[in-house]
């Protein structure tokens, strides 16, 4: 009787060029659907008035703490569910779960910015969208292009979230408005980030994680969007 062992798949890194292009062009169209799937959900939210007025209801004081554990919560299952399963839907729903969770956080944000927008309901958006999406494919650029591994970023990057998450919490339960350079600060972790995950797409992941690969480029990017909306909204 035979014995199957279960596949195990390569590194990117030590695959053939052609099927490492492949695994790239995967990756990408997952993180452009993921984007896609974000604007849908994001728009369809904000036509139930019920969810909105909820959302906003919960930017405010000790809410707002719990919303934001509930959203790490949240997102921490959905990357268990894409990098540690070996079952793809398992991959597919957690990058789902992902966006949606993404979409529920932003709705505040976005209603903020909408507010402010002075050519328009979508001027605000549309400017943080580019400036977003040039950061990004810079960033992504010169991880391409120097080939550069830049894992060693891990460690700060863990101290910088966790400092910016104390910031948060203190700014909330003492009432202080973190401004400007909080923000400035986070479009550079959040940059950081990028390199990271980049780098971690080229050198770490294996020939079948481009779905896992696609929600840590799409964490990354919606991080940078996020402040980079801020700035803009506070301008």
């Amino acid at each position: 009787m035979e014995n199957h062992q279960p596949t195990i798949s390569p590194m990117v890194s030590q695959i053939e060029d052609q099927a490492r292009v492949t695994f790239y062009k995967k990756t990408y169209t997952h993180l452009a659907g993921a984007v896609l799937l974000f604007i849908l959900v994001e728009t369809l939210f904000f036509q139930i008035d019920f969810i909105v007025e909820f959302a906003l209801s919960l930017t405010g004081g000790v809410s707002w703490l719990l919303l934001l554990g509930a959203f790490m919560l949240v997102t921490n299952y959905a990357e268990k569910m894409a990098i540690g399963s070996t079952n793809k839907n398992m991959h597919y729903a957690g990058l789902i779960l992902y966006v949606v969770a993404e979409a529920f956080i932003f709705i505040p944000l976005i209603f903020i910015g909408m507010a402010m927008s002075e050519g328009g309901a979508f001027d605000i958006l549309n400017q943080a969208a580019v400036l977003t999406l040039s950061l990004f494919t810079g960033l992504s650029a010169v991880v391409f292009i120097t080939k550069k591994d830049f894992s060693f970023l891990k460690s700060a990057l863990t101290i910088g979230f966790f400092i910016a998450i104390g910031l948060i919490i203190a700014g909330t339960l003492f009432g202080f408005n973190l401004g400007l350079w909080f923000s400035a600060g986070m479009v550079v972790l959040a940059s950081g980030s990028i390199l990271y995950q980049t780098s971690n797409m080229i050198h770490k992941y294996k020939e079948d994680q481009y779905v896992a690969a696609s929600l840590g480029l799409f964490a990354s990017l919606m991080l940078l969007f996020w402040y980079i909306l801020s700035i803009l909204s506070n301008d």
